[in-house]
């Protein structure tokens, strides 16, 4: 399933494939626009899927509220609890920073869950055994719940350690914000539960585990989600395993949780315990135990909400090890690989923030420092003052758009075997000055590594970039190539020297 969030307008798209096995769609469009195509891999028979608008809030610029005008951000156990309550099965991508957490919410998903497996790998570039602490779990669920505004269910591994730890960390989780915790009955240090040689705590010790939650729940005057998770499917049985989701049930759980079922019918039998508590699913990407079922499947069997816990870790892995291989060998990844800047900067809250900025204005603070760099000074404040009148004549400008296709340099440094082997000697001066007047960026570039870049939009008069560095290599230095404003009202100016 693949997400995107436009702007405001989410849009929601499946790739199509010869394969697909859908046999009906049904979409629920709230305010913003949502497109279904086929995914080649999918087996669903009908598809539910909300898309909701987002709303900017100050407390998380480029966030959600509530569109019902509930207070979602200062009460996420009431959100939680709304979605368990709503019907259909619901899913969550695993985040492990603030950043991948405003992803999943500005993908349309109802919920989200953290994993200790990523955060002991961002955070520590550690393995999920035990050596990440209460204190930085805590920590990094402050930053990744104040980032978002829809419900968060935090991993709490075991408690970090007795009945008494586990009150202090239930409490913890809810001065950070968590919408439920997830608490499992491992042995200290824990593991990953899908990991070999899994040991758990005796039966009596994992319920008053749980008791000891609910009492801090009702001491911190919380309605914290308790998700009580079992580990004793790997370490003794499935009979255990289903034996301790009912004692656990009847401590208090919210929801019940077994890590690592090995079947499609041992899941079945998972979800007949305490058929009125609803039952969390763990699809672990790039095999786990667990078999991987589909949304619709799931929900057939019993589920209720779906974490997938290592897509985002994962895909971001591999493309940072891409990126690198590619810086290595004197490129730079391809514009396809990646947002643009303007697209990174609408992500983060840029755009928001600045619109937010304007109500504190001041007239000592209308021309802002922006620290520019620029290749013949090196992190130096370049400041620029231009007057009122031409600024107004610079936001008037045309905006037009730059597409910039994947560019794939199969040159080497020399230019070798290219058309353009002569630009490699030449540099592309590439200036940005904002529609403040101030100069953003300023730097040189071999002109070879644009080889590639062919399309430009019709309102630039159709010029194509390679043919006009083909006709600009033999012209004298300091030749403009281009002058425009993109979408951001930035002006953008790029020479041939």
């Amino acid at each position: 399933m693949k997400l995107q969030a436009i702007n405001s307008n989410p849009k929601i798209s499946f790739p199509s494939s010869s394969n697909s096995q859908f046999a009906s769609k049904n979409i629920q469009n709230h305010p913003g626009s949502c497109s279904l195509l086929q995914n080649s891999n999918c087996k669903f028979s009908r598809i539910n899927i909300n898309c909701y608008k987002p709303i900017s809030i100050s407390a998380s610029y480029g966030g959600r509220e509530s569109e019902s005008g509930d207070d979602v951000t200062s009460s996420p156990a009431k959100a939680l609890r709304r979605v368990l309550g709503s019907p259909g099965i619901h899913l969550g991508p695993a985040c492990f920073d603030a950043l991948s957490a405003k992803l999943v919410e500005r993908a349309g998903f109802d919920l989200c869950f953290t994993t200790g497996f990523g955060i002991s790998a961002a955070r520590l570039g550690l393995p999920d055994t035990g050596l990440i602490s209460y204190g930085e779990m805590v920590d990094q669920g402050r930053q990744i719940t104040q980032a978002t505004s829809i419900p968060v269910i935090g991993d709490g591994d075991n408690g970090y350690g007795n009945a008494m730890n586990v009150k202090r960390t239930i409490k913890g989780y809810i001065r950070a914000g968590f919408a439920g915790i997830i608490l499992e009955d491992q042995v200290s240090p824990k593991a990953c539960g899908h990991t070999s040689g899994r040991k758990v705590v005796s039966r009596e010790e994992a319920i008053m585990k749980i008791k000891a939650a609910v009492d801090a729940r009702k001491e911190s005057g919380s309605d914290i989600v308790i998700v009580a998770r079992t580990d004793s499917r790997q370490a003794v049985s499935l009979e255990e395993a289903l034996w301790r989701s009912r004692a656990l049930a009847d401590a208090g759980a919210d929801v019940l949780f077994i890590d690592a079922l090995a079947s499609k019918e041992e899941m079945k039998a998972f979800c007949e315990v305490s058929p009125l508590v609803p039952k969390m699913a763990n699809m672990l990407e790039g095999g786990g135990r667990t078999p991987i079922l589909s949304p619709i499947d799931l929900e057939d069997i019993g589920y209720k909400i779906v974490a997938y816990p290592l897509s985002l870790m994962g895909v971001s892995i591999r493309a940072m090890q891409d990126a690198l291989l590619a810086i290595k060998g004197g490129r730079i990844p391809s514009p396809g690989s990646m947002p643009s800047f303007g697209e990174i900067k609408e992500i983060l809250g840029f755009n928001t923030y600045y619109e937010e900025e304007k109500k504190y204005a001041t007239k000592t603070s209308q021309f802002s420092l922006e620290r520019g760099y620029s290749s013949e000074s090196n992190n130096a404040y370049n400041i620029q003052r231009i007057s009122q009148e031409e600024r107004n004549q610079r936001e008037e400008d045309p905006v037009v758009e730059v597409l910039t296709p994947e560019v794939y340099n199969e040159y080497v440094a020399d230019g070798s075997g290219s058309p353009f082997s002569g630009i490699w000697s030449k540099k592309l001066r590439v200036k940005i000055t904002g529609r403040d007047g101030f100069e953003k960026l300023d730097i040189r570039i071999p002109a070879g590594f644009l080889d590639g870049i062919t399309n430009i939009v019709p309102a630039l008069g159709g010029i194509n970039i390679k043919a006009l560095l083909d006709d600009a290599a033999s012209e004298v230095g300091g030749k403009q190539l281009l002058d425009f404003n993109d979408t951001m009202g930035d002006r953008i100016q790029v020479f041939l020297e």
